[in-house]
């Protein structure tokens, strides 16, 4: 059995039975953690038959569950022809092999079946390369698995390795095989390292939505920018990231990025393998934390996407909260706000757009300290620096007055406009002038000298 054909055996498949484990532990996850199961369970294509619960002060350290569930367990799987057995928890690599021998079926804990279902959501070259590495990563604890010569030499003409056992082989070729996607793991990350200074020079903000999985991050995506992220009710939908430019109300242009959704006890090498993508996430200039406002367990789910921003190192980032799906509440859109008034929260309906307005003025709100917000007056032959001005931010109202020059009234960043400015060798006191006292007023009276005054004033 070839190294990398026994990956693909510990996966689910459509159309599998399965049946599912969960163990009630005084430190372990709650009871609606079970309904998550089961919606893991069948986001993975798989059939759930029969369900296996129990309680128990500590897992047994053999079996897990004790002989006496295993044996309960066993006959299950022999009744109902069950082709894998689901654990949801984390079974240490003894356990797992004990288990199948015990039961004579596959057994896959929770690891192992988020992991499968990454391998079935990844869409583009970095994505598969970052599950198949977390799945190496997994698998190299568990090769005893599946190996009843493990001590024995390779036999056979041209088979025979180095003095190394068949355990010892499969070892060196996954640490190769480790090394080489981490290799090309670690291109993917210069490459995406270039497009964020491209994109901090250019000062456009971006916004990254991190959330819950099955939040309806993706929805409010697509209704963001009219794209075409796929969207299903289902647990890790979307998977590579995707990054789009849009145009935000009050803001300009800005960069909006869709992540992967988070879950609760995210394993830790799963974290690990998709850093390239999670890169996206901690380099943002606002966090929207996207929380499915009607599910019963919202609190518990906003700690669990706490936690892996934690541990990911993007903590410490500005974060707008967006409680997403008020249509299932039949509640009112609103704006909450801290005690500086400062948007906070913001309730919204990625499906029927309800509230969109209230997010982007809490967006521009937040982003607002580095941004300008003036009347300027550019002379006739200033049409490249309009022209760079459109580019950089939002032109809100746009006014011709008699002398060929231009009245506008501009939204951009800041650092930007400074930097426009010294490239045409102007300055802020030149061009910034108030605001017209009537709309549509004609007149050249904003000369330069009005507009230094105005601004010493």
């Amino acid at each position: 059995m070839d190294l990398f054909d026994r990956t693909e055996q510990s996966r689910t498949g459509a159309g599998e039975k399965a049946i599912l484990v969960h163990l009630e532990l005084p430190d372990a996850m709650g009871r609606e953690d079970l309904d998550e199961f089961h919606h893991l369970v069948t986001s993975s294509g798989v059939e759930p038959v029969a369900e296996l619960t129990g309680k128990r002060n500590r897992p047994d350290p053999a079996l897990f569950i004790g002989s006496g569930k295993s044996e309960e367990l066993a006959n299950l799987v022999k009744e109902l022809q069950a082709d894998v057995v689901l654990f949801n928890h984390a079974l240490s690599p003894g356990q797992e092999r004990n288990l199948e021998q015990a039961v004579k079926c596959r057994v896959l804990d929770r690891t192992g079946l988020i992991l499968d279902i990454f391998a079935q959501r990844a869409r583009t070259h970095e994505g598969r390369l970052q599950v198949e590495l977390a799945q190496l990563r997994h698998l190299a604890t568990r090769l005893v698995r599946g190996w009843t010569h493990l001590e024995r030499q390779k036999g056979g003409i041209g088979l025979r390795g180095p003095g190394e056992t068949q355990l010892e082989t499969d070892r060196r070729l996954l640490r190769d095989r480790i090394r080489a996607i981490e290799s090309r793991l670690e291109k993917v990350r210069k490459q995406r390292a270039q497009g964020r200074r491209a994109r901090q020079r250019s000062e456009t903000p971006l916004i990254s939505l991190v959330g819950y999985t099955n939040a309806g991050k993706s929805t409010l995506f697509n209704a963001i920018t009219t794209g075409d992220v796929y969207v299903a009710d289902q647990l890790f939908a979307t998977l590579d990231p995707t990054l789009r430019k849009v145009r935000i109300p009050g803001v300009g242009p800005a960069i909006l990025a869709d992540t992967v959704g988070f879950i609760r006890h995210l394993p830790h090498r799963l974290v690990q393998a998709f850093r390239a993508t999670l890169e996206e996430t901690i380099n943002a200039s606002l966090l929207l934390h996207v929380t499915d406002c009607s599910a019963e367990e919202r609190d518990s789910n906003v700690q669990a996407v706490n936690e892996v921003l934690e541990e990911i190192g993007g903590d410490k980032l500005p974060v707008l909260h967006v409680y997403n799906k008020v249509d299932n509440l039949d509640q009112a859109p609103k704006i909450e706000r801290d005690e500086h008034g400062q948007p906070w929260r913001v309730w919204i309906s990625a499906q029927t757009g309800a509230g969109f307005d209230l997010l982007f003025e809490a967006i521009a709100e937040r982003l607002a300290s580095g941004w300008v917000d003036c009347w300027v007056r550019l002379p006739a032959d200033a049409g490249r620096l309009r022209a760079r001005l459109h580019a950089a931010g939002e032109v809100l109202d746009e006014q011709a007055a008699m002398d060929g020059s231009m009245l506008l009234r501009i939204n951009v960043n800041r650092v930007h406009f400074e930097r426009l400015l010294r490239e045409q060798g102007l300055s802020e006191e030149e061009l910034v002038v108030p605001a017209p006292a009537v709309a549509g007023d004609e007149t050249p009276s904003y000369n330069s000298e009005r507009s230094r005054d105005a601004s010493h004033h």
